[in-house]
């Protein structure tokens, strides 16, 4: 088993494959470093490939103080991860969770990013249920530790923004639902109350996304009606951004289409390579005028 210590001595469980430019993938709150196998196996035919299980997910160490969990520190997990595979600088791909704390690296260690994908980002940033979002969070992590994981896993893996990947692909699905059902309640209780519950929305970020000069591949899917108005409110803020939506698809976008997912990111990755993921222009605001030099306001 390859571990990685962190400098509070938590340790990090990580996988590799291939090798060139490093990529980093990160995952979602309801599963854990075996949800990028297809990104995993695909990818690493060109590049590096590195996916490791957040704190909180076993084999990583579980800590049982609530102060060693957070969004800083989840960014900063990448980072110590990054030192400790003695590398520079990658791309980070994120999924939900693992979305926003893409981000949060980009803010914190963009020096260390070559480029990210924030796919499914959003939950619980509109301002509509931002109020309300720490409170369902902290029933969330009760429930856990109140009804254990076969219980809940059960009731989230027919949730609204999971029942398109269980219609596409219920082979896939089921492997999901049972690794669902096989995590330590005690570490997603606490993933849930102290990242989860106390992130702030993108919408409070606008400051640091505004100024952010790194590509961003934003990935939605359609019927991840959560995210759909976050993303493109990163879509306008984000400098270097670029928006994909994926139709008549939910939350688990690199899972339930993993061949558009792969396609897109490398199509991304590609692009920055060859410098032609630049920033949008002033060009391409938009004016209401019809010709670029209409200005008579009729």
């Amino acid at each position: 088993m390859t571990i990685a210590v962190m400098d509070d001595g938590v340790e990090l469980y990580y996988e590799e494959a291939g090798s060139g430019v490093p990529i980093v993938f990160v995952h979602e709150m309801t599963g854990d470093s075996r949800i990028w196998e297809p990104q995993m196996r695909y990818f690493s035919r060109l590049f590096r490939c590195i996916s490791f299980n957040a704190r909180g997910y076993e084999p990583s160490s579980i800590p049982e103080d609530s102060s060693a969990y957070s969004q800083r520190r989840a960014a900063d997990d990448i980072a110590g991860l990054l030192q400790h595979l003695n590398i520079e600088s990658a791309y980070i791909v994120g999924l939900s969770m693992g979305a926003y704390t893409a981000l949060h690296f980009g803010i914190h260690h963009g020096l260390m990013a070559r480029g990210l994908v924030v796919a499914g980002c959003g939950h619980g940033s509109a301002r509509d249920v931002a109020e309300i979002w720490p409170e369902q969070a902290r029933h969330m992590a009760e429930r856990l530790e109140n009804e254990g994981m076969q219980a809940i896993a059960e009731s989230y893996a027919n949730s609204a923004y999971r029942v398109q990947f269980r219609d596409k692909d219920p082979r896939g699905w089921s492997e999901w639902a049972t690794r669902l059902a096989d995590h330590s309640a005690k570490g997603l209780a606490l993933s849930v109350r102290e990242v989860q519950a106390k992130r702030p929305s993108v919408l409070d970020l606008e400051a640091e996304l505004s100024v952010l000069q790194i590509p961003v591949l934003l990935m939605v899917g359609d019927e991840d009606e959560p995210t759909l108005e976050m993303n493109l409110y990163m879509k306008r803020t984000l400098p270097m951004s670029g928006l994909e939506v994926f139709s008549k698809t939910g939350h688990a976008i690199n899972s339930e289409e993993p061949a558009r997912f792969n396609s897109s990111v490398e199509h991304f990755f590609h692009r920055i390579a060859l410098g032609h993921w630049a920033a949008r222009g002033g060009e391409a605001r938009h004016t209401e005028i019809w010709l670029p030099d209409d200005d008579t306001g009729s």
